[in-house]
């Protein structure tokens, strides 16, 4: 199974780091600093940014991400897991529904996404999911867990990649995701698009005559 990161990994930029600096530029600018340098969990910090964000901003937020473009590569990708069987997982510590909107027609392709859920009951965000644990609100590690897979791929690119990658038994990892890996000694393959990703799993997972 390959359980893929979105924001930053499926998408070709960090859709949820650039709502969060739109929605809530103050709260964005103090807390994830802390965030990246490991010093705050992403579930201590994220409600902090999050829930200073009005609910009545939900469709102005939807039409922020929308028109956002994929990462080159993925839909072949995606095209090759299909026929090859094998699963793939989007596992995003951003909003679901955002990933889902910016996936389009390829959504129904997946066979999953999991991320954080919005309540938009009260005045203001309030956010939770159902993978969250003691140090995230979206446990990456859990959602593998969660499947049992014979084998599993883990993609990504930032600090809600890292727990995932540290027990995954392969990692393709750019950005962020790479720097805390080489700076923990992990290994892992660097990636810049989907095509790149595509050319390592070829021998390994296509069927002859798939992969071109």
């Amino acid at each position: 199974m390959v359980f893929c990161d979105f924001d930053g990994t499926i998408s070709e930029v960090e859709v949820f780091v650039a709502l969060m600096r739109h929605f809530a530029p103050a709260a964005a600018a103090r807390i994830l600093p802390e965030i990246y340098a490991q010093r705050l969990t992403l579930r201590e910090g994220l409600p902090i940014i999050l829930e200073t964000i009005p609910s009545s901003a939900w469709p102005a937020m939807e039409d922020f991400v929308r028109g956002n473009t994929l990462r080159r590569g993925f839909e072949v990708f995606l095209s090759h897991l299909q026929t090859a069987g094998v699963p793939l997982v989007v596992v995003t510590g951003g909003f679901a529904e955002m990933a889902t909107l910016i996936l389009g027609h390829l959504a129904g392709e997946v066979t999953a996404i999991h991320g954080l859920e919005a309540d938009r009951s009260g005045p203001f965000l309030r956010v939770h999911s159902a993978w969250e644990d003691d140090v995230e609100l979206v446990a990456k590690p859990l959602i593998l867990e969660h499947y049992h897979p014979d084998e599993a791929v883990c993609i990504g690119d930032s600090i809600t990649d890292l727990r995932m990658a540290r027990v995954c038994p392969q990692v393709f990892a750019r950005d962020r995701l790479a720097e805390y890996l080489q700076q923990e000694g992990r290994p892992f393959v660097p990636f810049t698009d989907f095509f790149d990703i595509d050319r390592a799993m070829a021998q390994r997972w296509w069927p002859e005559g798939t992969h071109g």
